[in-house]
């Protein structure tokens, strides 16, 4: 089975200060750690999973600059046999929909049975380039995939719905699968597992390559793009009383009193 994931190199801010760039529509990176998106990460390690199966190829794509390298080399040392960076100054500035055309541009003259993404990037947010991608190339496709079984020229996936419920679906194949954490343990990346990924070459291609004109990426390509980024700002304060209880006690009433709520 040919698998292709469609990975993301993203900065990790769960633990980081972040402060608007110059510009005023992004943030410093300066300083940031980036690594692979996180649910992109369980959907490659369900690709390599699924290889070593039923055989065949897992081939790593990503739409980014050239320090994208680091995440297309650990995808080939977990078990990716190869790996695409599409790579161009146009590229700037592409919103999902644009993003999954660049995707399309290349995917559609290659041969898969099964496409894998992340349910969702962790910078943005977005949940869209899956589902796009998969309409581009006219095949069917679920989201929020929990669970993979698999039949003759088809698949029965888990995928998960709002309030804790979860739905049974068979997928005719090809078809597209946006994965969603838990549904496997992502693998260490091994010492000898890293040294064969150095070993490998990462294909790079760019506008001229794709059949893709400047208009139909980057902003002018895009159906949406950022007009200002900002930090929400603090509307409320919290207020400690402080005091015997007693004296919080009046306070707090003191303070129903004045809003009209006693």
């Amino acid at each position: 089975m040919d698998i292709i994931v469609c990975v993301k190199h993203v900065p990790e801010t769960a633990e980081a200060e972040l402060k608007i760039d110059a510009t005023g529509k992004g943030i410093e990176k300066a300083g940031l750690v980036f690594d692979i998106n996180e649910w992109d990460d369980y959907a490659l390690e369900e690709a390599v999973r699924i290889k070593e199966k039923f055989g065949g190829t897992v081939t790593a794509i990503t739409v980014g600059a050239e320090d994208s390298d680091s995440t297309l080399r650990k995808c080939l040392a977990r078990g990716a046999d190869k790996a695409i960076r599409l790579t161009d100054p146009k590229f700037i500035g592409s919103d999902a929909y644009a993003t999954a055309k660049i995707l399309y541009s290349v995917i559609k003259n290659m041969h898969f049975d099964l496409i894998l993404t992340g349910a969702q990037a962790g910078d943005d947010g977005s949940a869209v380039v899956g589902p796009v991608l998969a309409e581009l190339l006219g095949i069917p496709h679920a989201t929020m995939v929990k669970k993979i079984e698999w039949g003759e020229g088809k698949a029965i996936v888990n995928r998960e719905l709002e309030g804790g419920l979860e739905e049974r679906l068979e997928v005719k194949l090809p078809a597209l699968f946006t994965v969603q954490t838990g549904i496997n343990e992502p693998r260490y990346v091994s010492i000898m597992g890293i040294r064969r990924a150095m070993q490998k070459e990462i294909k790079v291609m760019g506008l001229a390559d794709i059949g893709l004109n400047e208009n139909e990426v980057g902003e002018a390509g895009s159906w949406l793009f950022i007009e200002k980024l900002y930090v929400p700002p603090v509307e409320k304060q919290a207020e400690f009383l402080t005091g015997s209880p007693d004296e919080i006690a009046s306070k707090i009433v003191e303070i129903l009193k004045s809003r009209g709520l006693v």
